[in-house]
């Protein structure tokens, strides 16, 4: 592969080869002030790249170090309500895949469907629901493209995550997340149903970039910030401006604990 953002990327930072890709959703952008000496590129600067268009979601590659791991920390994503295409984030994955990396961190703020997930709890998803059955492989060929979604959240990330949050004291619960096309919020009859099918919790993203990660054999871990309870389920008004204000709250500890458990990782 050698793609314009490839040979942007290498004039940037000459030789960097990280291992880890991050993708920061809504409340996680807090994860870069762990990133020790930092590379900042403008998505602008790399052709293929999401310009930013979601309120809370930065637009910037961020190259350097976390404890041990180099990473490349993705400060905003393409979701598929924003064209209708849900591959926007294959040529940014296939990009960090080919620069090094063999993990892929997933970040998202995601609404409960169960009272003991409340606002403000973190989530690490175990396995997901693609509700709008959309995938972002369509047009691959050959059989690499029927991809085996069994533990597509790698069970050694799961575990490793859920024994670093032990180590910090937090809480971090494990759950199905369900993929919702947006950007319409849920009807509450929409989160009763999705409740009925075995959701934890409900969110516009991350579901695609796992597809297109496991095509790409990256190990996966995904981490949901709850931001409010589904529709029907509390008395709030539920908005993007009240997603943002309650992943403000919590973003500190969350980005916190993340950067413990991605600088922690022990790679071949």
């Amino acid at each position: 592969m050698n793609t314009t953002a490839q040979k942007a990327l290498a004039a940037w930072a000459p030789g960097f080869a990280p291992r880890v890709a991050v993708v920061l959703g809504s409340g996680w952008g807090g994860l870069t002030a762990h990133v020790q000496n930092p590379i900042r590129i403008p998505y602008a600067e790399l052709q293929g790249f999401p310009a930013a268009g979601v309120a809370g979601h930065g637009g910037e590659l961020w190259l350097g170090h976390i404890g041990v791991q180099a990473v490349a920390v993705m400060s905003g994503r393409k979701h598929g309500y924003e064209t209708g295409a849900v591959d926007g984030m294959k040529l940014p994955l296939q990009v960090l895949q080919a620069m090094g990396c063999q993990i892929l961190v997933q970040t998202n703020a995601a609404g409960s469907l169960r009272a003991d997930l409340p606002p403000q709890s973190l989530m690490a998803i175990g396995d997901h629901l693609n509700l709008p059955q959309r995938s972002p492989l369509v047009g691959e060929a050959g059989s690499a493209r029927f991809v085996n979604m069994v533990d597509a959240y790698d069970p050694g990330l799961l575990a490793h995550a859920h024994a670093r949050a032990a180590e910090q004291g937090c809480k971090l619960h494990t759950g199905v997340y369900a993929w919702a096309f947006g950007p319409q919020f849920e009807t509450p009859a929409e989160i009763r149903m999705l409740s009925l099918m075995g959701a934890d919790a409900v969110g516009m993203s991350t579901v695609p970039e796992t597809i297109i990660a496991r095509h790409l054999g990256l190990r996966v871990l995904a981490l949901s910030l709850i931001t409010n309870m589904g529709a029907g389920m509390s008395q709030e008004h539920l908005s993007h401006a009240h997603t943002l204000s309650q992943a403000a709250t919590a973003s500190q500890s969350a980005s916190a604990l993340l950067a413990h458990i991605i600088g922690t990782l022990a790679l071949d």
